[in-house]
């Protein structure tokens, strides 16, 4: 491992959660390559279903901005919350650990979800965007009917 690589990780993973807090999708898909590999741990039979349309697939810097945009869309922003407990890097890959607090706009439920987010950078800039969370939590807030 690189200490140089693992600086540059680090600084840029750093800048993309600020970002991401900051909430402005633009802004925060500067940071990502013009291509690039995003995929979300969830059943394939679910992508972009009308209630959660940002969970899909992605592969350019104009996805992510429409990922951050669709997120915002559909979740209440005064309450939402993530908690980032750990940030590990290996070179030009880094993970982070944490959970995230969310509320459905369409419903009004909150939820919790732990999550770890893989991503590589490469020339600054993220190129692999892999999330593994709790999707579970995630589709129960936002079914139409409460359990």
């Amino acid at each position: 491992m690189s200490t140089a690589a693992s600086l540059s990780t680090r600084t840029v993973v750093e800048e993309l959660l600020q970002r991401i807090g900051g909430g402005d999708p633009e802004h925060i898909a500067e940071l990502y390559a013009e291509e690039g590999d995003w995929k979300l741990d969830w059943p394939e039979a679910e992508h972009g279903r009308p209630a959660t349309p940002w969970i899909r697939h992605r592969s350019t810097r104009a996805d992510a901005a429409a990922h951050y945009r669709e997120l915002a869309e559909h979740h209440v922003p005064e309450h939402a919350a993530t908690e980032v407990e750990r940030i590990l890097i290996d070179g030009n890959d880094a993970v982070v650990l944490g959970e995230i607090r969310q509320t459905a706009r369409s419903t009004g439920r909150a939820y919790r979800a732990r999550f770890a987010l893989h991503l590589t950078v490469e020339g600054g800039l993220v190129t692999r965007h892999h999330v593994y969370e709790d999707s579970l939590a995630v589709a129960q807030a936002f079914e139409a009917e409460a359990r």
